[in-house]
């Protein structure tokens, strides 16, 4: 007898993949009842069984014993997600042509196939799982350096408040929270990064330089209390560009220095 869990799937003269009928259900279409031989009692056409072994799977197909190799891996895909370009069915050992039919071969009802994965198929998809595992890994890595710079987006938020509400910071107070910055934007740069990963990276990247453009601001608040916040001087990083497409951090050029002269034209009146 048949197991519940095994079902059987018959291909129709359209090429369309049903599940097989019980014999009771077959009015006078393809069902194949008593003999071997899997006939059709009211098509004509010849029906057969076949059992296809994939690993430890087994799949149990009904189809026209006129059907080609290539038309029974069409009905594998959906039974084991392989392509047919990556399928190789095999009967007593050998491996066989698409174009061939099973009545050439000789493949009878509740003949045995063999159905392996081929080897580029195999390869192509353990690239694509280590290409994953390395974009996952990068992204991992990127969450961890967002975690940091949260924190020292924490300290910068309270810096400003104290600005704010009139009290002087010493400077190393500045000068610290933008080395811990600079060393987030390093790791970032150590990040191999592809695919999704490497779009994190890039606009943690900028997030972390625009972070240290604004404490350069607050520090020169910090420097000149007594200024309104539209005559603030704004110091801005030099940001330098390299291939991996990050940001360095280059320090400014020098000022140069300048002496205010004071030129007095006198008139001479009669």
């Amino acid at each position: 007898m048949k197991r519940d869990e095994d079902v059987e799937w018959e291909l129709r003269p359209g090429g369309m993949l049903v599940q097989k009928r019980e014999d009771g259900d077959n009015n006078g279409g393809i069902g194949g009842g008593g003999g071997d031989s899997g006939s059709g009692s009211g098509s004509g056409l010849a029906m057969i069984s076949v059992k296809v072994h994939h690993g430890s799977k087994q799949h149990q197909l009904r189809v026209p014993v006129q059907s080609a190799f290539g038309d029974l891996k069409k009905l594998l895909v959906q039974e084991t997600g392989l392509e047919p370009e990556d399928q190789r069915l095999l009967f007593r050992g050998k491996e066989i042509d698409d174009q061939e039919s099973l009545q050439q071969v000789g493949v009878k009802d509740r003949s045995k196939l063999l159905l392996l994965e081929k080897m580029a198929s195999k390869e192509r998809k353990l690239e694509e799982m280590k290409k994953h595992d390395e974009i996952s890994k990068a992204c991992e890595a990127v969450v961890v350096v967002r975690s940091e710079v949260d924190k020292l987006l924490e300290k910068m938020v309270t810096l400003e408040a104290t600005l704010n509400g009139g009290t002087t910071v010493e400077d190393r107070e500045f000068v610290v929270l933008t080395e811990l910055l600079m060393r987030q934007l390093l790791k970032l740069d150590s990040i191999e990064a592809e695919g999704e990963a490497k779009v994190q990276r890039r606009a943690e990247v900028r997030r972390v330089q625009s972070l240290v453009d604004m404490i350069d601001t607050l520090k020169a608040r910090n420097s000149n209390p007594f200024s309104s916040k539209s005559n603030a001087v704004s110091v801005t990083t030099k940001w330098e560009t390299f291939e991996s497409g990050l940001g360095s951090l280059t320090a400014p050029p020098p000022m140069p220095s300048s002496s205010a002269a004071a030129n007095q034209d006198w008139e001479t009146f009669d």
